[in-house]
């Protein structure tokens, strides 16, 4: 991605909370009226699970983003994880307790009642795979897993140090966390990702965790990026 003459909002783990997603969004169109150039707000993944609304957080990310922005979305590992449910990779029980129990309560399934209903644990992931509308399943399908400048990385999780950007491993940009710490200050670009929840995000080497655990605090956080400045905005300031 080339970002000159480009302004970016990166924008941490949803995690289905999305009256604050709304709301950080409004901050942010208030934020770039005093900047010209493309505006581009990019989300660091995980979407879903854990918060209240993962449907309307799916919903709000397929339409239109805010005028006079482009948009990209890109995938974490919860989304994978959904994927791998319905794909048949990753067993309901595993799935439900990573999250996609308040998923499913979005779409109006209680899983639990369904087992009791169906007894069949494959009528029952029937019934739970048709509560997942086509279009969302596709637009999960389509998310990338990374967005790159010649200065910036955009990621989930974070990168394995000493691999090539183009041959990093897809499990890796959405789950890793300690090799990808211990690297932090030998890394040679600027990476910019969530996964990991902190208090209050602070650089560490040449990485910033922006993953403020909306869904416990209630704080989504964004990232505004422009040129080599960056400042935190904040769901709730």
């Amino acid at each position: 991605m080339d970002m000159r003459d480009t302004i970016v909002y990166a924008i941490g783990d949803v995690h289905g909370c999305h009256d604050e997603l709304r709301a950080l969004e409004q901050k942010i169109q208030l934020d770039a009226q005093q900047f010209r150039g493309r505006k581009i707000i990019i989300m660091l993944g995980d979407y879903i699970d854990r918060g209240p609304n993962s449907r309307r957080v799916i919903e709000h990310l397929m339409a239109p983003p805010p005028k006079g922005f482009l948009r990209v979305c890109l995938v974490g590992n919860h989304e994978v994880a959904l994927l791998g449910y319905l794909d048949g990779y990753l067993s309901r029980e595993a799935w439900l307790g990573y999250g996609g129990r308040e998923t499913l309560f979005s779409y109006g399934v209680d899983p639990d009642r369904l087992a009791s209903l169906y007894g069949s644990s494959e009528q029952t992931d029937a019934r739970i795979r048709e509560a997942i509308p086509a279009s969302h399943v596709d637009f999960l399908r389509t998310l990338p897993v990374m967005v790159c400048s010649e200065q910036f990385v955009f990621v989930h999780a974070g990168i394995r140090p000493g691999i090539a950007l183009e041959a990093q491993d897809e499990g890796d940009l959405t789950t890793i966390r300690e090799e990808f710490f211990q690297a932090a200050h030998r890394l040679d670009r600027w990476v910019v990702h969530g996964h990991t929840i902190v208090d209050v995000p602070t650089l560490d080497g040449r990485r910033l965790d922006i993953d403020t655990g909306a869904f416990q605090t209630g704080r989504l956080t964004a990232l505004r990026i422009v040129g080599k400045y960056g400042r935190l905005l904040s769901s709730q300031d």
